[in-house]
């Protein structure tokens, strides 16, 4: 029997709190939880560390949480689309940890994995090697990259069944099904709520063995 529980965006805000890692999908808005990102800053929880590809824009997505001092560590790909967010960063109010797409997306799967890193030539020479251990392989010097693991993750799907399995549409597939894997708890908000079996094993696109929650109400 499915241990998944159906919650509303209240009860999901009341499981957001202080000092919380949240990981948070989406690539530029698309295929980030909106109505979960909505709970976060329902819940008023502070002092959080985000992971998310980037910034999202000021009022969307993760842009919310910025909007709302929420975030104290961002750890992204690239902060561009919201000046909100550059302006904290500069004022010192935000720390950002910059992080090359490639290696966050792996750094990702390799918490999920239960992995113990990954060894990556990006960065190697750059300010990204600072702090970092260097190992030689073959005589090529590559950055071992740790990997990241949340409290939550915050997902959005096309489907999802009644025993969280989740089905992604088109590109909003991006860094949510990694992040399923990463974290204690993952909350499923979705387009549609469909019966068991509804979704074929081919679309499964992550199994309901890692979700926790789903969020009540959705598209359709």
């Amino acid at each position: 029997m499915s241990k998944v529980k159906r919650i509303t965006q209240s009860e999901a805000a009341g499981l957001f709190k202080d000092g919380m890692t949240i990981m948070i999908g989406g690539f530029m808005t698309n295929g980030t939880a909106e109505r979960l990102v909505d709970a976060i800053v329902e819940s008023g929880a502070k002092n959080l560390t985000a992971i998310c590809d980037d910034a999202g824009r000021p009022g969307q997505g993760i842009g919310k949480l910025i909007d709302t001092h929420q975030i104290k560590t961002l750890i992204a790909s690239h902060v561009g689309l919201n000046k909100v967010c550059g302006q904290q960063y500069s004022d010192g109010e935000l720390e950002i940890v910059f992080t090359p797409q490639g290696t966050l997306a792996e750094r990702i799967r390799s918490g999920g994995a239960g992995l113990g890193g990954f060894l990556t030539p990006t960065g190697v020479g750059t300010v990204v090697q600072e702090g970092k251990q260097v190992i030689e392989v073959d005589g090529v010097e590559y950055l071992l990259e740790k990997p990241l693991k949340a409290d939550v993750a915050i997902i959005k799907a096309y489907q999802v069944d009644e025993v969280g399995n989740v089905r992604y549409r088109g590109s909003t597939r991006n860094f949510n099904p990694l992040m399923a894997t990463a974290a204690d708890m993952v909350i499923v908000e979705a387009d549609e709520h469909v019966k068991a079996g509804a979704i074929g094993p081919e679309n499964v696109h992550t199994p309901g063995i890692y979700v926790t929650h789903i969020l009540e109400g959705g598209a359709n």
